[in-house]
């Protein structure tokens, strides 16, 4: 198990969100745990700094792509970009420096997985280069993958089927338990099970940490196999777990 360090771009700046609130068609949505005066490229380089390879730039809607393009360019080869990432535009990411894309939305369509536009990406990028987002909601009982930031449900439900079928079309996944994500009220731990268990392939689970405890907590459920993202609980970002504390967990391992 790794942990696996986030920078989350939202109009240029490097924030913390409560997940759920990231509604564009709502202008006063949007819930903001954290906005940073530093730039991306700063913490690309503290991660690099730290030996914290494989974590993630996530761009949150428009206005982001000079900020991302720094993060990247900042430490090449060390973190990965999603947001927005489409066979067209995918190579000029991996070109300034990302390691993989990340893809949700571009690969679902009509509540289903698009095996055609899937394709299209593998081939655009090479399995080896991509990671599929499967973030997702809870909904009677079942997670289900949600698109368009995080705000309409697929008929997609996260099961050992689907992570078996996607395994064969990309490197990793990365998940985030939108529920949770930004509350620091505590972890998806059914997921976490889940994530464990049944995934083929690398996984990172992101959402709700509330306390150091929790890379215990996701090391036990997850069987090893979980990378986990801490976001807004880091004192990085204004949460008040320590983020030398994280770093001297790691190194535990």
């Amino acid at each position: 198990m790794r942990f696996r360090p986030c920078i989350d771009l939202h109009h240029g700046k490097v924030v913390q969100i409560v997940g759920g609130s990231l509604d564009e068609r709502s202008a006063n949505s949007l819930l903001t745990n954290f906005v940073s005066e530093q730039q991306p490229a700063d913490y690309a380089r503290l991660y690099q700094n730290a030996g914290l390879r494989g974590g993630h730039v996530i761009s949150l809607g428009e206005g982001n792509q000079e900020a991302a393009l720094q993060a990247l360019r900042a430490w090449p080869g060390g973190m990965q970009f999603g947001g927005g990432v489409r066979p067209d535009n995918a190579a000029d990411f991996l070109d300034a420096g990302a390691s993989h894309v990340i893809v949700t939305s571009y690969v679902f369509s009509a509540g289903h997985i698009n095996r055609e536009r899937l394709d299209t990406l593998v081939g655009a990028v090479g399995k080896d280069k991509l990671v599929l987002d499967l973030s997702c909601r809870k909904r009677n009982g079942k997670y289900f993958v949600v698109t368009d930031r995080w705000q309409t449900f697929t008929e997609q439900v996260v099961d050992a089927a689907l992570l078996e079928t996607l395994s064969h079309s990309c490197a990793e996944f990365l998940v985030h338990g939108v529920d949770v994500e930004g509350l620091r009220q505590g972890i998806q731990e059914d997921l976490i099970e889940l994530l464990g268990a049944a995934s083929p392939c690398p996984v990172t689970y992101a959402g709700g940490v509330s306390r150091l405890d929790d890379l215990d907590l996701v090391m036990r459920l997850g069987k090893g196999r979980v990378d986990l993202t801490i976001g807004s609980a880091l004192d990085i970002f204004g949460g008040e777990v320590p983020f030398e504390s994280v770093l001297q967990w790691q190194q535990r391992q």
